[in-house]
């Protein structure tokens, strides 16, 4: 008997200390790498994973496979929101950016962002790729918090192969290749660098964004020229084929990071997460959603969101759950095992216990979207939802009536497309979430200013400052903007002098500053022009000569102006009642002088 009783003692002894052994082999042993993964405008339906019978994303499919899809995750409706609701963990209404350009898509420079409390709780942080969160020094990412930054500011770029748009630290830099592989090339450099201490990765693609670019045998690349007709052998219209066609590029620089995670012994110390930052432009395959990229319909919201973690998440499984990425400041928070800084109250939940789960109830009651292009409403393209019903908007004029009706309803449970309106069926829950979508719409915004944020002149760091047409706050008629992507954008129409452009400057430095404009100017009969620029008490005439014709532009120094200290106004208009016909306007260049 006492054989008996030690060798079941013994045997019972091990068994618990094997169970031991396994539940600390499912503990983290330390704090995990963070990397996150998103692709530009590509739709929930835009993968295998969702379904799509043409797509081709082998290594999307297999993360799904080893972790856990999201099918009700939500971003915003374009993409500058929905990074501000990222990095804060905040309603983007919040932040103080409201736009994807014109100078509101500029995070609020009190707002903290993910990566720095990331990098104050000793990650090594990096981001690569699109920021679009603000382009001036002090709004530029490794300025708020992340340790490397090699990437672009604005909403997209123009150059797929040898992007000539793009940054590292603040510093313009020429590349070769084709931009998604610099990313990940990069993004790859800094995960193999220092491995002392956990990373926070951001590797924000700007595919497939347009221009819907792959690279061509003109650059010696046959690649993407394989891509394409890949998938045009299948039928799709070439847009379709070019969208898929980056997509799937993606997909194999997955398997690069997957590959080397594994080779550095990095697989299961890192959450990987995929997503997108709005809904999808693809028209091939929707998933049975309606809407798109900028519309309140599921289409518009719903994006890909599948995580990976070997042995700290469980493989092959989906969730319904509704969640949104302003729950990933928390989540990142939770994983790093640090309190919410004082003083940010956040909106987003964490959902890692979802993650470690591979389901679980919602943490929001509602999720609310909504977005204008100029001013922040709750008229014109709006949604709420719960796990049920959901209410939407979408009248163009809706802000400039400024009143009900109250949207469509839809029964989510039933109805997922979005095909029939049940509001006459359900009016109260038609009313109830209309009120509380006001209720969500007046707490955000109390308090919020929603303009053009001032561009800060005379940072030691940003000696030369653009100010972009995009920038300018146009009063009077005739003066037109004219978009042609970010770098390239004009102010047309020189009509009179009675019409000015102005942008609002805060300049840290006062001192002297060389003024140079970037232009492009032809008329007939050959007539000279002049502009007239004037800040606080001081005055500048710049005679224009003609360039070759409106579209090829050049350069020229107008002279100087004394600029003070603080916020003021850089005004510019003709010079002659009659305008400047023929004028192009591009730029105009600070350049702080040394003293």
């Amino acid at each position: 008997m006492k054989i008996r009783r030690f060798l079941l003692t013994a045997v019972l002894g091990l068994s618990c200390l094997m169970s031991l052994n396994d539940a600390q082999a499912q503990e983290p042993t330390k704090r995990p790498n963070i990397l996150l993964i998103m692709a530009d405008d590509q739709g929930y339906w835009d993968t295998e994973v969702a379904g799509n019978p043409h797509i081709e994303t082998p290594a999307l499919k297999q993360m799904a496979a080893e972790g856990v899809t999201f099918t009700h995750f939500h971003a915003n409706m374009v993409c500058a929101p929905t990074r501000a609701g990222l990095m804060t963990g905040r309603h983007y209404l919040r932040t103080g950016l409201y736009n994807t350009r014109f100078g509101g898509d500029t995070l609020g420079r009190n707002e903290t962002t993910i990566a720095q409390v990331l990098k104050s709780a000793g990650y090594r942080t990096a981001l690569f790729g699109k920021w679009h969160l603000g382009r001036y020094s002090q709004y530029q990412p490794h300025r708020r918090g992340f340790d490397h930054f090699f990437g672009h500011y604005h909403g997209h770029i123009e150059r797929y192969s040898n992007p000539d748009q793009v940054v590292v630290n603040g510093q313009p830099v020429e590349t070769r290749g084709y931009v998604t592989d610099l990313f990940t090339e990069a993004a790859i450099d800094f995960i193999k660098r220092d491995q002392q201490q956990p990373f926070f990765c951001f590797l924000a693609f700007n595919a497939p964004h347009s221009p819907f670019l792959l690279d061509t045998t003109h650059f010696g690349q046959p690649e993407g020229d394989k891509l394409i007709e890949k998938y045009l052998a299948k039928g799709l219209p070439l847009r379709e084929a070019r969208i898929y066609g980056m997509v799937e590029r993606i997909d194999q620089n997955l398997d690069r990071l997957f590959k080397m995670l594994k080779e550095q012994g990095l697989d299961e110390e890192t959450l990987v997460i995929y997503t997108s930052d709005n809904g999808g432009v693809s028209k091939a395959f929707k998933a049975g959603l309606k809407g798109s990229k900028a519309s309140a319909y599921e289409g518009g919201t719903r994006v890909p969101f599948v995580v990976r973690w070997p042995g700290q998440i469980p493989a092959g499984k989906q969730t319904d759950a509704l969640v949104a990425q302003i729950d990933l400041f928390p989540t990142f928070c939770e994983l790093a095992g640090v309190s919410i800084p004082e003083g940010v109250d956040l909106d987003g939940k964490s959902i890692l216990s979802l993650m470690q789960q591979g389901g679980g109830e919602s943490p929001h009651e509602y999720l609310y979207h909504t977005w204008d292009r100029y001013t922040p409403n709750p008229w014109h393209r709006w949604s709420i939802h719960g796990p049920r019903f959901k209410l939407v908007g979408h009248d163009p004029q809706g802000k400039k009536k400024q009143q009900e009706p109250a949207g469509q309803l839809y029964d989510l449970t039933a109805d997922p497309g979005e095909t029939k309106d049940v509001s006459r069926k359900y009016p109260e829950e038609a009313s109830r979430l209309r009120n509380e979508f006001h209720r969500w719409f007046d707490d955000v915004t109390r308090g919020q200013e929603y303009q053009p944020a001032a561009i800060p002149v005379g940072d030691p760091t940003e000696t030369v400052v653009e100010l972009q047409p995009s920038w300018a706050i146009i009063d009077g008629d005739g003066l037109e903007y004219s978009f042609d992507g970010y770098d390239w954008d004009t102010l047309d129409g020189w009509k009179s002098n009675k019409t000015t452009a102005h942008w609002q400057l805060d300049v840290l430095k006062p001192g002297r500053y060389e003024v140079e404009l970037s232009y492009g100017y032809r008329s007939e009969p050959a007539t000279s022009g002049t502009l007239l620029l004037t800040a606080g008490d001081q005055s500048l005439s710049c005679k224009l000569p003609m360039t070759t014709s409106q579209n090829v532009f050049m350069k020229n120094i107008a002279g100087t102006l004394d600029l003070s200290q603080g916020k003021q106004k850089l005004t510019i208009r003709a010079a002659a009642p009659e305008g400047i016909q023929g004028l192009r306007l591009n730029s105009i260049w600070l350049k702080a002088l040394p003293e």
